[in-house]
């Protein structure tokens, strides 16, 4: 008995069974698919699916801010999209890295906007990735140096997987940090820029063992850095769990730099 013809093409699928599909494939895999067809350029290049790509590699130092960032780019992009020559003139270049007065801050930069130029309007997340994964895109996150936590904007070097940090120190010039691992970036905890000092509101919650972050900086540095520390007792308590009214005493943090 003949079989009847099945037609197994991928657009016939339904198309939430092919965006599952999708889901499962790699970058590198996707772009792959891309090309067979218009169809799939279009499903394969889809926020969305870049979006869960970034977030499962870049979720742990890329956050809303850099996000926010990127965005800036892409409206700067698109405002002056027909006018390639003042573009040409930066250099192949978006953004800068000096921020807005009174002090400088961390802002972000992006080295090339050709991968702007082929993806966009609709696909600014797969810019996005391939931006972060060549290098291309400087965003803001801190990284730990011995006892400190300092503001900077990294890039990454997918050949040695590890990053480079530009650090803005005083009279606005950028000290130049390689090598930098994985381990050593992290998200900021806080939406305050760093040349102005982050303002708690739980300070009245804090008690005697609490694990804590503060702030310090040099009279000579715009940025603050963040220090690891610990609440302890003071000098008149005797540290008795059952009498101990430090947490409702005034306290003065004092630090020196080493």
């Amino acid at each position: 008995m003949e079989e009847d013809h099945i037609d197994r093409s991928l657009l016939n699928l339904p198309e939430p069974i092919l965006d599952c599909i999708l889901k499962l494939l790699s970058p590198i895999e996707l772009i792959k698919m891309s090309m067979v067809c218009t169809c799939l350029r279009d499903a394969c290049r889809s926020d969305h699916l870049w979006e869960n790509h970034i977030n499962q590699k870049w979720g742990t130092i890329v956050g809303d801010f850099a996000f926010k960032e990127w965005q800036w780019h892409l409206t700067k992009f698109k405002s002056e999209e027909e006018e390639e020559e003042a573009l040409l003139d930066q250099n192949c270049s978006l953004g800068s890295f000096c921020g807005s007065c009174p002090l400088p801050c961390t802002g972000s930069y992006l080295q090339d906007f050709n991968q702007l130029r082929t993806f966009l309007p609709n696909n600014s997340m797969l810019a996005l990735y391939f931006s972060l994964q060549g290098g291309k895109f400087w965003f803001p996150a801190q990284f730990y140096r011995g006892p400190r936590v300092r503001d900077a904007l990294f890039r990454y070097d997918s050949t040695s997987q590890t990053f480079t940090a530009r650090e803005q120190r005083v009279g606005g010039r950028w000290l130049l940090w390689k090598g930098i691992m994985w381990e050593r970036l992290r998200l900021s905890p806080v939406a305050t820029p760093p040349c102005f000092c982050h303002v708690s509101d739980c300070l009245e919650d804090l008690k005697p063992g609490d694990h804590i972050e503060i702030q310090g900086k040099k009279k000579s540095d715009p940025h603050y850095e963040w220090f690891y520390a610990v609440i302890g007792h003071l000098d008149s308590c005797n540290e008795n769990e059952e009498y101990c009214c430090c947490r409702h005493s005034d306290f003065e943090v004092k630090s020196k730099d080493k």
